[in-house]
């Protein structure tokens, strides 16, 4: 066998039988995926090609807000990693984690990125919470204070504080470690 076709079947197999969804993005736009892609979230590979990025997202509020969350790390260090909330197809909500890098070495890191989702749905049920409490406890389990999540989602420390309060009480937790223990698990950093 040619050297050359082997490295081509090899590159082949490895993203179409890849453990994890593979999605490569121009300005939030899905270009291409691998096959694990488009299953983790109810599609095909075909449906997915040159849409928004927003149709995997609970709320077109949530694609928003996330963009800027990102675009720094990404300029600074080449690289951007959390764990979110996710739409599937069918509208159902899941974990994922979320780790990219930019392609793009000047300008806007997110105008060519390259993206690796995986599936936490069995290690981290989604409980019922709004779109602010979701955006609260990503930032909580990274471990972010009230005012830097204030800063990042533009509201002041006092009302981050008081969403805390009331997802506190909500869930019957003493503490921010018990809250997100009871939400399916403090979310793991990179």
């Amino acid at each position: 066998m040619d050297p050359a076709n082997s490295y081509e079947t090899l590159d082949r197999l490895a993203w179409e039988h890849a453990p994890v969804g593979i999605v490569m993005t121009e300005n939030r736009v899905i270009r291409t995926c691998n096959p694990a892609f488009a299953r983790m979230f109810g599609f095909t590979v075909d449906h997915l090609r040159n849409q928004s990025f927003a149709i995997l997202y609970p709320s077109y509020e949530e694609f928003v807000k996330i963009r800027d969350v990102g675009v720094k790390p990404l300029r600074e260090a080449n690289r951007y990693s959390d764990e979110r909330i996710m739409a599937r197809s069918d509208g159902s909500l899941f974990w994922c984690r979320v780790r990219g890098i930019t392609l793009t070495e000047e300008g806007d890191p997110l105008m060519k990125a390259v993206w690796s989702f995986a599936d936490l749905s069995h290690e981290r049920p989604v409980q019922e919470l709004t779109v602010r409490e979701r955006q609260l406890v990503m930032y909580l389990g990274e471990g972010r204070t009230s005012k830097e999540i204030a800063r990042i989602i533009d509201i002041s420390p006092r009302t981050v504080e008081a969403y805390r309060a009331r997802l506190l009480k909500k869930f019957k937790a003493a503490n921010v470690a018990e809250l997100l223990g009871k939400l399916g698990g403090m979310p793991r950093l990179s």
